[in-house]
């Protein structure tokens, strides 16, 4: 079993949940609750891996907060 990292946004007009694994072609989707968005994510990574494991673009490492004046 392998695991995948999401990087996940809600858009503040809509609220609907869109989600992506950051380098995995193709490795996106969207719902209206974060359940939701994980079936569908998975559904569409296996959809994915059946074509063979992925060479992944970048690597999710984390985030930062940017302070500005």
């Amino acid at each position: 079993m392998k695991a995948y990292t999401a990087v996940i946004e809600q858009c503040a007009d809509t609220g609907i949940y869109v989600g992506y694994v950051p380098g995995f072609p193709g490795a996106h989707s969207q719902a209206g609750s974060l359940d939701e968005l994980n079936a569908n994510l998975k559904e569409v990574i296996e959809m994915l891996l059946e074509e063979g494991e992925p060479k992944l673009e970048a690597q999710f490492i984390g985030t930062q907060t940017v302070t500005v004046p």
